[in-house]
């Protein structure tokens, strides 16, 4: 039996009604919302003396990132950017319609390229690396989008979301690997490596998340997996930003004095 067609706006006031009435789900995207707002207004204050074109290009990238955030999560409150979806057969929850806030994606995608960006600018790295860095990070989210939208097949789903940690993998190494060398040269090997260790660390419980949740082994329900999306999304974000902003308007001379031989900060140093 075929289902009838529903309206576009119909599925949206449905699907936001699903939210609403679970209380644990709603609540893990309006504390983002509020948290992503007190950190726009922070950040723009803790910005507004920034004044070297390489501190400044650090600091728009970090303030983009909960600008992206809070427009993304008032999308998931909304409902405009989550679907239900039909899981396929092998799936744990074969068969059963499951609640799919699919705009964390579009987050992931906007977002953490910005904070590879001002990671990359504050190790001084050379412009290949940051564009390898940034193509792989965008790489991961599009394909993780993919995994989570596949309702054709199960096994597509994970072979998806392996492609997808492939590319992690390769933004990993970069981090582990490259950018350590560069931050070293550059005199940010410190706060690199706390922002770095951050920035792994949080990062590595978002595939696992995915694996746990419903949308891999469904282990955790729909609002727990939420929670540990916003939880992580709270700390790879927001306490990432207030970390380095911190810094960068404590240290802005040496921020300024970041020089590579053929990178962005040779770019930059000559634009000052």
């Amino acid at each position: 039996m075929t289902a009838p067609t529903v309206p576009l706006q119909a599925t949206q006031t449905e699907v936001l009604r699903m939210i609403q009435e679970n209380a644990s789900l709603n609540a893990s995207l309006w504390v983002n919302i509020a948290l992503a707002g007190l950190s726009i207004l922070l950040f723009v204050w803790m910005g507004r003396r920034v004044e070297s074109t390489r501190a400044r290009l650090i600091w728009v990238a970090t303030l983009l990132v909960p600008l992206v955030s809070i427009s993304s999560y008032a999308g998931l409150a909304s409902g405009l950017t989550v679907g239900l979806l039909t899981m396929p057969a092998g799936h744990a929850l074969a068969g059963q319609e499951v609640l799919s806030p699919w705009g964390r994606y579009l987050t992931w995608t906007l977002s953490t390229p910005m904070i590879i960006l001002a990671l990359g600018l504050l190790a001084g790295t050379d412009r290949s690396k940051l564009f390898t860095a940034i193509t792989m990070d965008i790489g991961m989210c599009v394909t993780g989008l993919a995994a989570a939208l596949i309702t054709s097949s199960y096994l597509l789903r994970w072979v998806f979301y392996g492609i997808s940690c492939a590319f992690f993998l390769a933004v990993l190494y970069v981090l582990l690997v490259e950018w350590p060398q560069d931050a070293a040269a550059a005199g940010t090997s410190e706060i690199f490596g706390t922002l770095k260790l951050l920035t792994v660390v949080l990062w590595l419980g978002y595939p696992i998340l995915w694996a746990l949740g419903s949308e891999g082994f469904a282990l955790l329900g729909v609002a727990t997996t939420s929670w540990g999306y916003s939880l992580l999304d709270i700390g790879a974000k927001y306490v990432f930003a207030f970390l380095l902003l911190r810094w960068v308007a404590a240290n802005e001379r040496v921020v300024e004095t970041v020089t590579t031989g053929a990178g962005v900060g040779a770019a930059t140093s000559a634009d000052d």
